[in-house]
């Protein structure tokens, strides 16, 4: 398998691929690209039409999406362990990776992902309810499964929530102690730990998801 990402301080979207990668210690080539640069377009479009990270290339097969990515690589290579076995739990993590998939809208344009930023920043009405339900999704399943993953174990549903996370953690948000547990869950584990270690190393810039002012 090769995987394609991007700047891993920004790409959301790339970190969700590569952590079912890192996750299940699976073997896979990574090509860092350098978000909206020549290389970027050039690298990506003989491979993939919509020229985006992630993409994933494993043979003949070529997959550019990463919700799409995530469940091949789950059927292909995990036997479908990163979803929860049980069939109601499977569908309600499916419905909680398709609802942060499409939706959040206000949160994510106006939280972008920064790792490597600590920023100050005035929210909107719906971007509070986005972050009132993300509170309620983490605290609801943390009572399920307290101090574990969002299922107890690591899913696709945890992949999805990952830039989140961090991007509570630039922002300085603050959420319930139920909901906070879920938050040290992802921030300590291994796989994320690496990739928030990456990030530091980088030193480009994505102009547009530099936005706040700096916290103190």
């Amino acid at each position: 398998m090769q995987l394609y990402i991007g700047n891993q301080n920004y790409s959301t979207w790339s970190l969700r691929a590569w952590l079912i990668i890192k996750q299940f210690d699976l073997e896979a080539e990574i090509t860092k690209l350098k978000l909206f640069s020549d290389t970027f377009y050039q690298t990506l479009e003989p491979i993939n039409p919509a020229a985006k990270v992630p993409a994933l290339v494993d043979g003949k097969v070529a997959i550019w999406e990463s919700l799409a990515i995530l469940e091949y690589i789950n059927e292909v290579y995990l036997d479908g362990q990163a979803w929860p076995s049980a069939t109601a739990e499977r569908a309600k993590a499916r419905a909680l990776a398709c609802e942060m998939h499409s939706g959040f809208a206000a949160l994510r344009s106006e939280m972008p992902m920064n790792i490597r930023a600590k920023r100050n920043i005035q929210l909107t009405e719906q971007a509070t309810k986005d972050l009132a339900r993300i509170e309620n999704l983490f605290g609801e399943q943390m009572s399920l499964y307290p101090g574990g993953w969002l299922f107890g174990d690591w899913s696709i549903a945890d992949a999805m929530y990952a830039p989140v996370v961090l991007r509570l953690q630039t922002y300085g948000i603050t959420l319930n102690d139920k909901a906070q547990q879920y938050l040290d869950k992802q921030l300590n584990s291994p796989a994320l730990k690496l990739w928030i270690e990456q990030s530091q190393e980088e030193t480009d810039i994505v102009l547009e998801d530099e936005i706040g002012e700096p916290s103190k």
